[in-house]
């Protein structure tokens, strides 16, 4: 069975950075934290916050320096007033996840910007110090350890935020141009960045992100490659979980269940599930991830119908639902509710190929099943109304899967309806129509 395909809401409620305020030169920003360093080797200036706080912030600006006085959102002729003294190093045509961007060179930094113009990303060629942001993050730490009185609290725990929030924006960035193994460790540090003191406020958004990006990594590969990262999914879903962030309608718990799925564990798959309804029974995620697991456990169909209700209701207008009901009418045996499924499917959406790829094959394995038991009955009487039957059938399924194959853009699904239809017009390859509609299909069934 084709299972159900839901729309994946990614990285929903993340801060993308706004203007920026002028930012230092490379040099000056270098500068500033050899002097802050130098400043910690003193014993005397190490024991007050405020060399620590000075510090991390000289990182900070450190991090912000090399991506230039660009931001996020700002226009093409914007920057270029704004940036009339920075050197353009060259202009290049660059795609990136199927998107094409015009790429701008500077000193430090690529700026990508979209086909309306629009900065989209920027790429930093030349870090002023690595690692930056885990520097600053040290630093404001170690401020937070020698601040005994509390005096430098607010401080700490705005730089805190800050670095936080900074470590999600290089995540969203990652994942923008494709990295998500880099994505997912970037949300996670941003995460375990906002938990610290004095801040202490979990950016329960960053935790749900690095476990959806590791989950989307693992969806990509097969096997032993997928088996660890969606075990840190489930690490970082479970956490989020723990933390009662359950993500939008309960995605959470629908993530759960898939990554339990996957490996293996049934058992665990179905109670995520369940726990997910009862807390979220509206949750089309949790809905459609109960009906593949009825369906591919084999368990009582009327708690699968009871759930489809429930899920026509949610997208009225989603005809998949009804292609899954219909096969399972027509696993149940219940000919006329299935094609009545089919048939909504064409209702709502005449042009989802899979409601007559329902009724084809049912049609089809009907004749099929008539033919044999016409093979084995001796009355001839009996044996011409089963032929009527097993013909009529069969012709009946050449329509909709005719249907299928001029909407299908799916190469294989294509070949595989041309077998059937194949199939089909040979038994009446007599009339020249089928004939010629028999030479058609062959001709693709068989690649050519």
């Amino acid at each position: 069975m084709k299972k159900i395909i839901i729309a994946l809401a990614l990285l929903a409620g993340v801060q993308i950075a706004g203007a920026q305020q002028q930012v230092k030169s490379l040099s000056a920003a270098k500068s500033a934290v050899e002097s802050a360093v130098a400043a910690t080797q003193n014993a005397k200036k190490a024991a007050n916050p405020a060399t620590w706080l000075k510090l991390g912030q000289a990182y900070i600006d450190a991090f912000n320096a090399p991506q230039g006085n660009g931001w996020i959102g700002a226009s093409e002729n914007e920057l270029n007033l704004l940036m009339s003294r920075d050197k353009v190093l060259g202009v290049r045509e660059e795609t990136v996840q199927g998107k094409p961007y015009t790429v701008k060179s500077y000193e430090s930094s690529d700026y990508y910007f979209d086909q309306n113009g629009i900065l989209s990303m920027i790429k930093v060629t030349k870090p002023v110090v690595e690692n930056s942001l885990g520097l600053a993050l040290d630093a404001f730490k170690q401020a937070y350890a020698v601040d005994a009185k509390g005096k430098k609290t607010e401080d700490i725990a705005k730089g805190i935020k800050d670095i936080s929030e900074k470590l999600s924006n290089e995540a969203v960035n990652a994942y923008t141009f494709g990295n998500l193994e880099k994505a997912s460790e970037l949300f996670e540090a941003a995460a375990d960045a906002s938990v610290l003191a004095p801040f202490a406020q979990l950016d329960t958004n960053s935790l749900y992100n690095a476990g959806l990006t590791a989950w989307m990594l693992a969806s990509s590969k097969q096997g032993e490659e997928a088996a660890p990262w969606y075990q840190r999914a489930q690490k970082l879903f479970q956490k989020s979980l723990d933390n009662n962030y359950m993500g939008e309608n309960g995605e959470v718990f629908a993530k759960l269940a898939d990554i339990a799925d996957k490996l293996g564990d049934k058992a665990l798959s179905k109670e995520y599930l369940q726990k997910g309804f009862a807390a979220f029974p509206g949750s089309q995620s949790i809905i459609v991830g109960l009906i593949n697991y009825y369906v591919n456990a084999g368990e009582d169909p009327n708690e699968i119908f009871k759930l489809l209700d429930l899920a026509k209701a949610n997208e009225p207008n989603n005809a998949s639902l009804y292609y899954v009901e219909g096969n399972i009418r027509k696993d149940l045996g219940d000919e006329a509710a299935a094609l009545a499924a089919y048939d909504k499917c064409a209702e709502i959406n005449p042009n989802y190929e899979y409601g007559y790829v329902g009724r084809g094959i049912l049609l089809y394995n009907k004749a099929v099943d008539l033919q044999e038991k016409g093979s084995n009955e001796m009355d001839d009487a009996k044996y011409q109304a089963i032929m009527q039957e097993f013909e009529a059938s069969l012709k009946g399924c050449i329509e909709p899967f005719e249907k299928a194959f001029e909407l299908t853009k799916a190469d294989d699904v294509k070949t595989s309806i041309a077998q059937f239809l194949k199939n089909a017009c040979f038994r009446f390859r007599t009339d020249p129509e089928y004939q010629a509609k028999y030479d058609k299909y062959n001709a693709v069934a068989n690649g050519q």
